[in-house]
């Protein structure tokens, strides 16, 4: 029997699974279980592999992306944490850069640290900005701090010093008295978690990491254990923010890079996606039970970025989270999803989310003890969801509790029906993740135009074509699993790992042999990391370094060629820097140095090539056959008219559906809209088009 590849997303209200072994991909969408996620994975694992015919041990690998490490410190539920760090510097986490992000505020409330101040615990000790000793570290005041961090029961302790990044000789001797005197406790260096210059976002960096490393150390060492009794013989591989995969003792080491994990695995599955149909130009959008995001790729790859807020204070206000410097995917997540509460403000608006009803209780019409109105309700009290085949079938949806906490808490409010009260429920939602999508491309530098919204997630292909027209998108695509994409897109994604340091240098003195010995080493550390689950599969290597003018505040990505650097290359980067600026800025500055101010090394697998979609041997197509019709209010005009329901499962390439229709299958339904028609492609995709 050939061998099977497993994939496990943990969201907030479901946990989805994706089993593919040869070309057959069986898939199944489970309730999380909050309080013991891994309990939710095992019954996802036990049906996934019944539903296969596969026993455990045909599985050769796990890959596992998970939010936990994300809420942990959303919800303040990490481990108690001590830093130590530079005497004079114990309150940069708190300082921040002195930005605001709101300067109208008087009253404004900025996020507090993960580290109170009095665990926050200087030491004598001093490096200038080239790592020289200028100050020996004290030792005698490490060991004078063991009695504390004893008697404060500290479970974690994260080490950040001055210049660190440049020369880490003191941390890790700080490290190596830690270890001897508190053998238990995790020590997280800023040397190793975030060597770059900047002290506020290092040591916030190396903070969180501290503050989720026992909670997420100790799950993913259950789960593998779990897994291993139920008698899965297969590494565990874990979903990165950056979109690479790595091993599971790297996770334990550094969980802070997984904090994006579930979303990264469904930018990874448009971007595929993408690739197999040739569209150049696609707009991901993934709303699943708690969060919606969207991501733009462009030319096969989703935007990245090497900085991420969470915990953000001010509902998405930039610069009102705790900062995190890790690769990152990027994207813009709001709290838009199939669990989102609806509610009334005190000006008498409706607002859904960002609360969530979870898994548990979940949505008033899973019967599970939720009181209040979820979006999943307003789309079941529209007609838009069949009762009895929700989530495959194991979630039977009760309509009547729907409207009722849909009339409680919004329609006797505002004076409507439940069904009205839902009408704007959905219409606000999609507003939203409009409004976050619109935000995303102006502050990326880009516009819809001509692009293609790829759709997944469980409520994603509900609410698509609202967001494209809301958005002046005219063209939607919904690929098979795309209630498990973000599943599915683990087992797209290549074994990587990403090194960032900080070597200062300008174009006037540049130091190419530095250079070259930084970039081997850090080249050298990727591949380690890489080779450990690589299994002798080819790599492609990645160098980007990033350049500003001498006195701006930030820095732009240029990539470095592949090789060892001449004098004579100096030049040639310096070309490739005036490019990037002008393309971000319309304009080089004539005559002005450059300086660079960090370095990454991206070390991964080759990504496997896709065949194109086939074609048709003509372009003669016909309409399907509908399987029963359902009554359906139109968001968009508020009228109620019978919808002709499909099958996906017995829809074939090359058939057409005209809207309004909805076709359904077991994890999601995607809604075909008045004014848009729907065609399955030779991939069983069902591309949508907008009427002109």
């Amino acid at each position: 029997m050939q061998s099977a590849r497993l994939a496990v997303d943990i969201g907030g209200t479901f946990t989805d699974l994706a089993l593919e072994q040869g070309g057959r991909r069986t898939t199944a969408k489970v309730l999380t279980t909050p309080a013991a996620p891994e309990q939710g994975v095992m019954e996802g694992f036990q049906t996934i592999i019944r539903a296969a015919g596969v026993a455990p041990s045909d599985i050769e690998l796990i890959i596992h992306g998970t939010t936990l490490a994300t809420n942990a410190v959303i919800e303040r539920k990490g481990a108690r944490t001590a830093l130590i760090t530079t005497e004079g510097f114990r309150d940069v986490i708190a300082m921040g850069n002195e930005s605001r992000y709101d300067q109208y505020d008087l009253n404004i409330v900025l996020p507090e640290p993960l580290v109170p101040r009095y665990l926050r615990l200087p030491v004598p000790e001093r490096l200038d900005n080239t790592g020289k000793v200028l100050r020996p570290l004290d030792e005698a005041a490490v060991l004078a701090l063991i009695p504390l961090l004893k008697q404060e029961n500290v479970e974690s302790i994260a080490v950040g010093l001055l210049h660190a990044f440049v020369n880490p000789v003191h941390e890790r001797r700080i490290q190596a008295i830690l270890r001897q005197e508190l053998p238990d406790v995790p020590v997280s260096l800023s040397s190793e978690v975030s060597p770059e210059m900047r002290e506020w976002e290092r040591f916030s960096t190396t903070v969180a990491n501290a503050y989720v490393q026992p909670m997420m150390a100790r799950y993913l060492r259950r789960l593998e254990s779990d897994l291993h009794a139920a008698g899965a013989t297969a590494p565990l591989f874990l979903m990165m923010s950056g979109g690479g995969l790595t091993t599971i003792e790297t996770a334990c080491r550094f969980p802070i890079r997984l904090v994006e994990s579930g979303p990264a695995g469904g930018a990874i599955f448009s971007a595929h996606i993408a690739r197999e149909c040739g569209l150049d130009s696609v707009l991901s959008f993934d709303m699943g039970g708690t969060t919606a995001k969207v991501c733009l790729i462009d030319g096969y790859k989703p935007q990245t970025a090497r900085t991420f807020e969470v915990a953000r204070v001010g509902r998405f206000r930039k610069g009102s989270g705790l900062p995190l410097r890790i690769p990152v995917i990027e994207m813009v997540e709001i709290g838009a999803g199939g669990g989102s509460i609806a509610h009334v403000d005190t000006m008498g608006r409706i607002g859904v989310g960002p609360e969530s009803a979870g898994a548990d209780p979940g949505p008033a019409c899973y019967g599970r003890g939720g009181m209040h109105p979820a979006v999943t309700d307003a789309n079941l009290s529209l007609g838009r969801y069949d009762p009895s085949r929700f989530a495959g079938g194991s979630i039977k949806l009760d309509a009547g509790a729907a409207r009722d906490a849909l009339l409680a808490d919004v329609g006797a409010k505002l004076g409507l029906t439940a069904e009205l009260a839902a009408l704007g429920v959905v219409e606000m939602v999609d507003e939203n993740m409009a409004n976050a999508a619109r935000v995303h491309a102006i502050e990326s530098g880009k516009t819809y135009e001509g692009r293609t919204l790829i759709a997944f997630g469980g409520g994603g292909p509900v609410h698509a074509c609202r967001v494209a027209e809301k958005v002046g998108i005219n063209r939607v695509l919904v690929p098979s699993g795309a209630g498990v994409g973000s599943a599915i897109g683990f087992l797209r994604a290549p074994v990587g790992y990403e090194v960032v340091r900080s070597l200062y240098q300008r174009f006037s003195t540049f130091d190419v042999a530095a250079v070259n010995d930084l970039l081997e080493d850090m080249r050298s550390e990727a591949e380690a990391a890489v080779e450990k689950g690589s299994f002798g599969a080819p790599t492609v290597e990645t160098r980007t370094a990033y350049m500003r003018y001498v006195g701006q505040g930030h820095e732009i990505p240029v990539p470095l060629p592949n090789q060892v650097l001449g004098v004579e290359d100096i030049a040639l980067i310096r070309e490739r820097y005036d490019e990037q600026y002008a393309r971000f800025f319309d304009r080089p500055v004539p005559g002005s140095d450059v300086e660079i101010m960090s370095y990454a090394v991206v070390v991964t697998t080759v990504t496997a090539e896709v065949e194109p979609p086939p074609r048709p041997d003509s372009l003669f197509t016909t309409e399907a056959t509908p399987v029963r019709t359902q009554l359906v209010r139109d968001t968009t005009t508020g009228a109620v008219s019978p919808w002709a329901i499909y099958d996906r499962a017995s829809l074939v390439p090359w058939v057409t559906i005209a809207g309004p229709a909805i076709v359904t299958e077991d994890e999601t339904s995607t809604l075909i809209g008045p004014g848009w028609t729907a065609m399955v492609n030779g991939l069983g995709y069902i591309e949508l088009t907008r009427d002109a």
